[in-house]
């Protein structure tokens, strides 16, 4: 007895006291060191950043700094909102994957069963999930219309013309990794057809809610146009000079200091680039993922979501069902980029850490990506 309680107190040491410095590092982290580095990577007068850090338990670390608009000096704040764009992906594969585990679906499915498309039809839901399914992606950047034309816009009368505009496969399902916003767009209509509602009342319903995120705070509309960002693209750029080739007139605003306002707009396809929100609702969404118990679904399904994928020959691919996979140092996370008209954005989760992290920024240059790597790391190490 005397042995089992010394090997106890050995493991509860070891085990807790490892916690305990763990959190004791996060603690020990200069938060004002973290803060500088953000502030230099701001434009003067120019466009700003959300940035938060989050474990299983909370917020670790957040910040928002820089302007919403800068022709009125509107600050961002933590409930800012900015278009997220493909940072939407993982919230649709969340949503298949609840409707799996409702055994609604099986991911080996044929996608032809619930929507009607031009490709093959042995497509499946897995394939379009890790977008191996060879459906073709053509740049989407003028698949949006303005808030004006939202209420009465036909999502389906504009799938219906892309699918017939893009109707050749680019390879045979499965065989390699192929990115395809169409492909999500499509897993958006077979959630509406199984869940017999609209793809955005079933994420606020069946994601968003069980999380208390408000339709203010991560959406598909701009509730609060008070609270919502502009996008803005740098004036002295070359983007800016051919701007007039990648979208249609009624997009561009006016010139505030160095940056040329990029009017709101909605894009066509809620389910492969759609939401609305600010750093911290999505940051609400990691969190759960890393908790203990997932409110979203089973820690089976949990596991699933972040499996890694292989094509037809058992070759991993560097995807999930719903996620990219890289590594940062040696740390393998798990993210999704967003990025379209005056806004760019990147969210993480490091399983082997217990963190994720999200970063949004108005301006259609920001280095996503870059900003991670650099900043992630001080809560790494």
């Amino acid at each position: 007895m005397s042995n089992f309680k010394n090997t106890f107190l050995i493991f509860a040491f070891l085990f807790f006291g490892s916690a305990a410095r763990a959190q004791e590092n996060i603690l020990m982290i200069d938060k004002q060191a973290v803060q500088a580095q953000i502030e230099k990577r701001l434009e003067p007068e120019g466009p700003g950043i959300q940035y938060v850090v989050v474990n299983g338990k909370g917020v670790i670390y957040e910040y928002a700094g820089g302007w919403a608009d800068i022709k009125h000096h509107i600050p961002i704040d933590r409930n800012t909102t900015m278009a997220a764009f493909s940072m939407t992906k993982p919230l649709t594969a969340i949503a298949i994957l609840q409707l799996v585990e409702a055994d609604k679906i099986r991911l080996d499915d044929k996608a032809s069963d619930y929507v009607d498309h031009p490709y093959d039809q042995n497509i499946t839901i897995r394939q379009l999930l890790d977008h191996t399914s060879g459906i073709p992606n053509p740049v989407p950047l003028r698949w949006v219309h303005t808030p004006e034309k939202h209420k009465s816009f036909d999502e389906n009368l504009a799938l219906n013309k892309i699918l017939e505009n893009n109707p050749m496969q680019k390879f045979r399902p499965g065989e390699i990794y192929s990115y395809s916003n169409i492909g999500y767009w499509l897993l958006g209509k077979i959630i509406e057809k199984v869940a017999k509602q609209e793809y955005s009342e079933y994420v606020m319903q069946h994601i968003l809610t069980p999380l208390m995120i408000k339709p203010g705070e991560l959406g598909f509309a701009i509730v609060r146009p008070e609270h919502h960002a502009h996008g803005y693209l740098e004036k002295y750029s070359l983007m800016n000079l051919v701007k007039g080739f990648l979208l249609d007139g009624y997009v561009w605003g006016e010139y505030e200091e160095n940056w040329l306002r990029i009017n709101d707009v909605y894009l066509d396809g809620p389910s492969f680039g759609g939401a609305i929100g600010s750093a911290m609702a999505f940051g609400r969404i990691l969190q759960d993922l890393l908790g203990e118990y997932s409110l979203l679904m089973s820690d089976k399904t949990r596991d699933l979501l972040f499996q890694q994928t292989q094509n037809n020959l058992n070759e991993d691919i560097e995807m999930t069902l719903g996620w990219h996979i890289h590594d940062l140092a040696g740390i393998r996370y798990f993210f999704k980029e967003g990025g379209g008209a005056g806004f760019h954005s990147e969210m993480r989760i490091y399983p082997a850490k217990g963190i994720a992290s999200v970063v949004m920024a108005n301006r259609t240059s920001f280095d996503a990506k870059k900003f991670l790597n650099d900043l992630d790391a001080e809560f790494l190490k």
